[in-house]
């Protein structure tokens, strides 16, 4: 058995001083000489993180999959995502980390926070040479604002640029994925409120009805909202969120079944193994097992 910790660790930005810039860019390679070990063990943010990789070489691991590291490789890690470096000291490109309250809270910032980093099952991006140069533009301009602290809209122009740089690295993802970027819709809103409240909700034991009332709408119109924008019922996006965190505790940490039952608001421990099995295919003691085996 692998040699893990009862609990994921979880790093913060800037928690004990909120009144700070609630954004910071590193030098890749600096960061992770100085984070060592501790980046290469799986691992949680309260934040948003853009990691972008020059060159090809290694692997990252994001929650269940591992991404061959390859050149121009951009990786969205939205927070509470569970990823880790490998050991490798000697990589180049950037680090870019910011709190949601570093957006103001608008359509197009929902867009960013709901469409870019919500993409569990492609994270990962390769950007062309053309993005790349676009990208860097805007990091620079970035890193020149944050040089000028306290001059006149200091932080508009650095919130501006990083929207852009956002919304550049997005377009790349909807190209190759031959999708048009739609953010119009009531419904899409009102969903990116409703993943909201499942995120910070799920260990509740909340159900629709109780999700629908926060929402000031009825259950009914929020499953029409929910299969609407992603073809699937309300009550799926609650069980999906419950599941997914069962995974994360059972291959990151060494919690007992019963412990993390608990942790994600079952309190019988049988009905948690009979509710994972159900939507898994395999009870929690089997899951693990496999990863224990890799």
């Amino acid at each position: 058995m692998r040699d893990l910790k009862n609990k994921i660790e979880k790093y913060h930005l800037h928690k004990a001083h909120p009144e700070k810039l609630q954004f910071e860019v590193y030098d890749l390679n600096t960061y992770r000489k100085r984070s060592g070990d501790m980046a290469a063990v799986a691992h949680s943010h309260s934040y948003y993180q853009i990691i972008w990789f020059f060159e090809a070489g290694g692997e990252h691991i994001v929650d269940f999959t591992t991404y061959p590291i390859e050149k121009n490789t951009v990786l969205f890690i939205s927070k509470d995502h569970i990823h880790a470096f490998d050991k490798n000291l000697e990589v180049n490109g950037y680090l870019i980390h910011f709190n949601e309250s570093f957006f103001m809270h608008s359509d197009v910032d929902i867009f960013l926070k709901y469409n870019i980093f919500s993409a569990v099952e492609n994270p990962c991006y390769i950007i062309d040479d053309d993005t790349a140069v676009i990208a860097n533009s805007y990091i620079d301009l970035i890193k020149k604002e944050l040089s000028t602290k306290g001059a006149f809209g200091y932080e508009d122009s650095i919130r501006f640029s990083l929207k852009s740089l956002l919304i550049n690295l997005e377009r790349v993802h909807r190209k190759s994925e031959n999708n048009n970027i739609q953010f119009n819709s009531h419904y899409e809103l009102q969903f990116a409120k409703y993943k909201e409240l499942v995120e910070e909700n799920y260990q509740k034991g909340l159900s629709v009805s109780d999700y629908s009332a926060l929402l000031n709408i009825s259950s009914k119109t929020l499953t029409t909202i929910t299969k609407s924008v992603v073809g699937k019922s309300a009550s799926g996006i609650i069980s999906e969120r419950i599941i997914l965190e069962a995974k994360r505790l059972l291959r990151f940490t060494s919690l007992q079944i019963g412990e993390i039952a608990f942790r994600i608001g079952f309190d019988d421990a049988s009905y948690f193994v009979k509710y994972f099995k159900r939507f898994v295919g395999s009870p929690p003691k089997i899951y693990r097992e496999k990863w224990y085996q890799n």
